[in-house]
């Protein structure tokens, strides 16, 4: 078994930087979980609580069953391979390998064994006798790779070890990093900015901003029912569509989305999910209705006007403005500039509310639920957000000025 649980895991540094805030988390045995955020969204620093490199403020970190929270990292039964991570200069790539089996005194035919089975699925067989210092960057990731597969742990922790590789380099490491967890025993958790790494690998994908967890779920459950309008931005490529601060009307024998010129009907589907959609009805509380640029379509017609068209491999997208918005919408490849129609697809639209930025739709029957409690949790609000981090910036300033 490779279980791992956070509950209620904070982290707050001495200077009063908030880097981790109420962060709960349950994987499954053998499980690969990615955390995908932005810089200084907190991905690295929950690594490092759940290795034991950091102590954490507040909260409990269980490895199969197991309270670890107070234990050494060195008997958490954890490999972490970081970014660019630094190998032994002086030992050759068999040795660099072998250490952590070695400082365990393992025997030598167990060394012999693992770093050969290792070296054999990373294709380092030809190099295992030369030093560091005449391998390529992708190379050298490997070997780290493969020191911390050679101690067969419960849990691998992965900080962004393709961050520097080019295209073709990072595509062929991260297919490694995919076969080896196929083949071993732990579960993998690894941490990205990477988007299409993160929808690529990770059978569950930790959302993260600003030190808090914004949502836990499958890539797919992600990007179609986003707990809020950040994972909706964050999931998903091209960028969702917003349009901010419009109301819900009830008219012509249906429930519209309004901002200004733009009118947008709300389907049956839409509808049904919408569970306290009364509460807007021609009232002064704004929603943010959110659309997808592949759910959208530039076509022949009049209303609108493109001023930009890009492709994106097979597909292509336009930039249209439409109804006093700008949307970014999928076309043909043979559009240019000029005046189109834009179409929406009224089944697939997203609601939040304007101020919390939560979402208003409930899940339906086309969500498969994981089982785990943590896809149910609900993230602050927008304003709970703020609020918090403007605490933390007080309490930061007040430490610094004693």
């Amino acid at each position: 078994m490779s279980s791992l649980k956070l509950n209620g895991v904070n982290k707050i540094y001495p200077s009063g930087t908030l880097a981790l805030y109420d962060a709960n988390l349950e994987t499954a045995d053998r499980e690969f979980v990615v955390i995908v955020g932005a810089e200084e969204s907190g991905k690295s620093t929950l690594l490092r609580v759940i290795a034991g490199l950091e102590d954490v403020s507040e909260g409990e970190i269980f490895i199969d069953g197991k309270d670890v929270t107070e234990v050494e990292p060195k008997d958490r039964d954890i490999a972490m391979v970081f970014r660019n991570d630094t190998l032994y200069p002086a030992l050759n790539v068999f040795d660099n390998m072998a250490f952590g089996l070695k400082i365990r005194k393992a025997s030598p035919t167990l060394i012999e064994q693992r770093v050969k089975a290792a070296a054999n699925i990373l294709g380092l067989t030809d190099i295992l006798y030369r030093k560091p210092k005449t391998l390529t960057s992708a190379q050298r990731q490997r070997v780290a790779l493969g020191r911390a597969v050679v101690r067969e742990p419960k849990l691998y922790l992965l900080d962004e070890p393709l961050a520097g590789l080019d295209g073709n380099l990072k595509a062929e490491l991260l297919n490694v990093i995919v076969n080896l967890q196929a083949r071993m025993e732990g579960t993998f958790v690894y941490a990205t900015k990477n988007l299409s790494e993160a929808l690529t690998i990770g059978t569950r994908i930790i959302v993260m901003k600003h030190g808090t967890i914004q949502q836990i779920d499958t890539p797919a459950n992600l990007y179609d029912y986003p707990a809020n309008a950040y994972v909706a931005f964050y999931i998903g490529a091209p960028t969702i569509n917003f349009v901010n601060n419009a109301r819900i009307v009830k008219e012509d024998g249906g429930v519209f989305v309004l901002d200004g010129e733009l009118k947008i009907k709300l389907a049956d589907n839409i509808l049904s999910r919408f569970e306290k959609f009364q509460e807007y009805i021609d009232t002064d509380k704004r929603v943010i209705l959110g659309i997808r640029p592949e759910d959208a379509s530039a076509v022949d017609g009049s209303g609108a006007r493109v001023t930009k068209v890009e492709h994106d491999g097979a597909d292509c997208y336009a930039e249209c403005e439409y109804c006093g918005h700008t949307l970014v919408v999928k076309t043909d490849g043979g559009r240019t500039a000029g005046d189109c129609a834009v179409t929406v697809d009224e089944t697939r639209l997203y609601i939040f509310d304007a101020q919390t930025r939560l979402t208003l739709l409930a899940r339906d029957g086309g969500y498969k639920d994981t089982g785990f409690a943590d896809a149910n949790a609900v993230p602050l609000t927008f304003a709970e957000e703020e609020e918090l981090l403007k605490t933390f910036k007080s309490k930061k300033a007040e430490k610094k000025k004693k």
